[in-house]
């Protein structure tokens, strides 16, 4: 878990976007920023910029850089540079007393990511979407210690479907609901939830295994499949490079409201060219009701309102996960995503 979060913080290997548009500063920015623990690059951004998530394009690192990037610390400080009439960020310490910007390294631990790490991680390697592949080869648990009815922590179970294998680490689920594209009322996707984590003990058939995590009850019958590798990836924001037209079909953990710091799913994914980073607003396009002079019901469409952005972590062939970095209004199944 430890290179997963990891992977948040590499998001300072940003690729220099060529803007459509100049970034605009905040109104009376500040020309430095004290980092402290829990700030974020999206967060330390908004202190300078109007759009946060622009925040690639104002360190312009190049590609040395984004091979190789400066970590931000707590107690570094980012300053802001006009000294070429455009807005970058620095990040640099006082020299002799005088306030003057240059590059460093700190030896400092505890990196700053770019999003909340603690808001994405439980989602970066569990299974969230169930596949046919799944269906069809998926292990399951068959019989218990003792037959005990419930499993938790500590407890070994017996799992048929388990290969004669290497495979350690193995996660634990259980089919849950199906997402349902708001446009067209069919179902897409799957949803698996998540239960827990599992090492095995002993290959055969059936495998015995001990689950080593319960994040809920476990029980006969629930489905097992490898834990991912923990890849390294950059979590970087960028707007899609495609035209976006999506809709939220579900907030996970919740029945069809949420807010920021959500886990929203959309009714889009890889095969519409959605990817790990892209920022996408979010719109409410509502219909008012109301009786005209006949006491017949009418009906007003009002224009799609823009009221926040999400930012995608996680991407299947046609579902996105997204994560609700910013939200004016309660964030309702059926609203619309589109390029920011």
């Amino acid at each position: 878990m430890f290179r997963i979060i990891s992977a948040l913080i590499l998001a300072v290997t940003a690729i220099c976007a060529t803007a459509a548009e100049p970034l605009e500063l905040v109104a009376n920015p500040p020309d430095r920023h004290v980092v402290v623990k829990g700030d974020t690059l999206w967060h330390i951004s908004g202190k300078f910029l109007k759009k946060p998530w622009r925040w690639p394009e104002i360190w312009r690192l190049n590609k040395d850089q984004i091979k190789n990037p400066h970590l931000i610390y707590p107690g570094d400080i980012v300053w802001l540079d006009m000294s070429d009439g455009n807005p970058r960020l620095r990040l640099g310490k006082p020299l002799s007393g005088r306030l003057q910007p240059k590059v460093y390294e700190s030896p400092a631990t505890g990196n700053i990511s770019s999003i909340p790490a603690n808001a994405i991680e439980p989602f970066i390697s569990q299974p969230l979407i169930l596949s046919e592949e799944d269906e069809k080869g998926a292990a399951r648990i068959v019989a218990t210690e003792e037959d005990r009815v419930v499993l938790g922590n500590g407890d070994t179970a017996y799992v048929s479907g388990i290969p004669d294998t290497s495979i350690e680490r193995w996660h634990v689920f259980r089919p849950g609901k199906p997402l349902t594209d708001p446009e067209t009322g069919k179902v897409v996707a799957h949803e698996a939830f998540f239960l827990g984590n599992a090492s095995l003990v002993r290959p055969g058939e059936p495998a015995t295994v001990r689950i080593t995590m319960a994040k809920e009850e476990v029980t006969r019958g629930d489905w097992l499949k490898p834990a991912p590798e923990q890849n390294i990836v950059a979590y970087v924001p960028h707007p899609p490079e495609v035209e976006v037209r999506a809709q939220i079909m579900s907030i996970y953990g919740a029945v069809n409201e949420g807010g920021a710091g959500s886990v929203i799913t959309l009714n889009r994914g890889e095969a519409d060219g959605i990817e790990h980073g892209h920022v996408v607003a979010l719109y409410r396009k509502r219909t008012a009701l109301h009786l005209d002079a006949d006491i017949k019901r009418e009906e007003t469409t009002i224009p799609e309102e823009r009221y926040g952005l999400a930012f995608v972590f996680r991407t299947f062939d046609r579902v996105a996960y997204a994560l609700v970095i910013e939200s004016s209004k309660s964030v309702i199944v059926g609203d619309a995503a589109r390029n920011p």
